[in-house]
């Protein structure tokens, strides 16, 4: 049994800065607008806490259908502004790993994120690929209408 983890890969560029993009995933008021609440799918967000340190966590807390879901997960790796390394998942339950690469290029960077799933989700790296292509086109959005 092969015991490698599904990878999911999402490439976009941005006309941002490296900082900027980099910034958006760290900052609570920034993820509220991009990557939960009404720009992508019908859910309320309770609570955007983030501890944006090596060793420590964040939890994204939303209600879907009158159900609490908290996506959690701990920092693995923070280098401004390249690389963000952390755990994913719902709370109680096993975390997969997202890894953010930032490639400055001449005008704006290029954001390459990688989510590797356990063998098990294998079913779901087709929704997990949308759903990150989703929320980092939202995140484009964002930036560019921000300056």
């Amino acid at each position: 049994m092969n015991a490698e983890p599904v990878q999911v890969r999402v490439v976009k560029r941005f006309s941002a800065s490296s900082e900027r993009v980099f910034d958006a995933w760290l900052d609570p008021a920034l993820i509220a607008q991009w990557m939960f609440g009404p720009k992508l799918r019908e859910e309320e967000i309770l609570r955007i806490a983030v501890n944006a340190r090596v060793g420590d966590s964040f939890s994204f807390l939303v209600r879907r259908q009158d159900a609490e879901i908290n996506h959690v997960g701990q920092y693995l790796e923070i280098e401004r502004p390249r690389r963000l390394v952390f755990t994913w998942g719902i709370a109680d339950s096993d975390s997969s790993r997202v890894t953010i690469d930032i490639r400055p290029l001449e005008a704006g960077c290029e954001l390459t994120l990688t989510h590797e799933l356990h063998r098990d989700w294998a079913d779901y790296a087709d929704r997990t690929e949308v759903g990150w292509t989703t929320m980092v086109g939202v995140l484009a959005e964002l930036l560019d209408a921000t300056g």
